[in-house]
Order: C-alpha cells, then structure tokens, then sequence
C-alpha cells in the first residue's frame, strides 16, 4: 500500500484515515524521509492522534537543494500545440533552479520584468536511490528507484524563454515550481499505477488542461534510459515528465510562421509578443491556479494544489 506524506516547516505527516499522522523521524530532507520508510509505515500503522490535514501549514514535500529536471514537448497534444511532429520530436530535458520549489498553496509571484506567465501542470517523480550515469535502466531499475510521485506545476516565462531560446531563467524564477501537497510514496508492486494517471489544470475554476499518461510521447522507462547516459540521479532528486496540451502558449498558424521566419528577430519577436498580449490565458494577478493528478480508480491521489498569482 502508497503512503500519503505531507510536510510542514517542522514536521513530516503521513495521511491516514483519521487525517493526519505525525511522522517520529530525524529526516530532515526528502532523501532522508525516503530512507526512513520505516517510521513512515509506522505511523501509519500506529494508533496515535490524528489531526484534520487542513489544520495544517503545508509546504513543499521535496526539500531544496536538489536536482529539478524537466522534460519538454513530452505529451501528444502539448507537442502538437506547439506545431511539431508527435512521431519527430526528440527526447529533451533541461533544468530547473530548484530554488524556484514552492508550497502546494503558497503564491506564485511573477517578476516585475515577466509579461507572459504560462501555467504546465506536470507528474513530478521522486527519486529514493542513485542511478549512476551508465546505468542499465529497465522497468525492474525504474519501480525500485522512483520511490514517489507528486503533483508540480512548471510556471514559465514566456517572454523570456521565447527570445533567449533557453529554459533555465524563464523557469527559475522564486515560487516557479510548486510541488505538492501529497508526495506518495510507492510500495513495491505499485509503479504499474503510474500508467493510470490522470493530470488536471484549472484557472479560475475552468479547465485548461486535462489529459492521462497515455498522451505521452515518452514513457519514464525511456526517459530514464536517455538522462542517465549523461546525468547522475540521487534520493531526493525530481524529474518532471512533460506536460499536456492546452497552456497559454500555442504556435502560429503555419502562414504567419513562414512569414516570421523571413523577418529578422527583433521584428519577429515585437510582432509575437504584440500578438501574445492579447491571449487572455496567460496567468494576471489574483489568478487561482488549482492543479490536481489521481489515478482514474481514485487509489492514487497526489491532491489538489491551488495557488494564487500575485504580480510583484
């Protein structure tokens, strides 16, 4: 059976049928809170006070400093919202600061500087053992090393990441990754469930994304295979693995793609973004972001995490 952990700024809590359990462990990083799996299923098991999980401060259950990788274009629709082959697009990963990690309620604040705020609600995998480079990754490697799965929300700035044709700053920003509330932690036997997810993204109560694992393009098996050939993975660290269609950013008709491609880029970008301010879906201020994932059985539920965007 998954266990359910929440973590508040002193204290790691692990859900059970009367709420919310406290944790007896020293672990103080997500690492070591995987590495005391024992005490978790302890508490859960136990009979100790309970308390009601919204009584509590939650933060993020994967603490920082630790690696934060991201897939791109990695779901079937989100690749052609962005106006490229399904069947051609490459295995991709870039980084994220993972200074930009944030509560599953907290505010997502967008720098003064930012215009366009895009939302990509994303199944964070946990890592609870290292994968050297080189490894052989199989699914047997995959279900003992991914040791949890949590809801993230890959805030991006568009108008920085468009120009620069980088990721690393338009998605590093502080509160640009907010990750949880519930990391769930895996027992053996139950990575099979990963296939039967299904990710949800609202703002302002409307539905913007919605889709299910079977969208994407590349599994975490492949994904795997790929990163570890040149990236090192260790407890605690994250991986996240690509969003849905149906974020703010989508590309051109193919017609005024050709046309931009024949002006020179600053021309091309003033143009864009002229034409981007007027999308009313990129992110304003006192905008509620809710972003949920659960398996269709509801067996597995990550939670529900709502943030507000404040502009700075």
């Amino acid at each position: 059976m998954s266990f359910s952990v929440l973590r508040t700024a002193d204290a790691w809590w692990v859900s059970v049928d009367q709420g919310a359990r406290r944790i007896d462990t020293g672990a103080t990083t997500t690492a070591e809170l995987i590495a005391d799996i024992a005490a978790v299923a302890s508490a859960a098991e136990g009979a100790g006070d309970a308390v009601a999980p919204s009584t509590l401060d939650l933060v993020s259950p994967v603490t920082a400093p630790c690696r934060v990788i991201a897939q791109m274009t990695n779901y079937v629709s989100h690749v052609r919202d962005s106006g490229l082959n399904p069947e051609k697009v490459p295995l991709t990963f870039f980084r994220k600061s993972s200074g930009s990690i944030t509560g599953p309620f907290d505010d997502i604040v967008k720098p003064a500087h930012v215009s366009l705020l895009d939302y990509e609600v994303e199944i964070g995998l946990v890592f609870g053992q290292t994968i050297p480079v080189g490894s052989s990754v199989d699914d047997e490697l995959v279900a003992d090393c991914v040791a949890g799965i949590v809801v993230t929300n890959d805030v991006s700035a568009r108008d920085v990441q468009l120009p620069k044709t980088q990721f690393y700053e338009a998605k590093s920003y502080p509160t640009f990754t907010p990750v949880g509330p519930v990391l769930v932690l895996l027992e053996p036997g139950e990575w099979q469930k990963f296939a039967t997810l299904t990710l949800e993204l609202r703002v302002n109560g409307v539905t913007r994304q919605n889709s299910t694992v079977a969208d994407m393009v590349y599994s975490p098996l492949q994904a795997l295979r790929t990163l570890t050939r040149f990236q090192r993975v260790d407890p605690g660290d994250l991986v996240l693995t690509g969003t849905p269609g149906g974020t703010a950013l989508t590309a051109p008709p193919k017609p005024i793609e050709i046309v931009g491609s024949l002006l020179p880029p600053h021309v091309k970008w003033k143009a864009f973004f002229k034409r981007q301010a007027g999308n009313p879906k990129y992110l304003h201020d006192g905008d509620v972001v809710e972003a949920t994932i659960r398996s269709g059985d509801g067996m597995l539920d990550l939670g529900t995490q709502r943030n507000v965007v404040r502009y700075a």
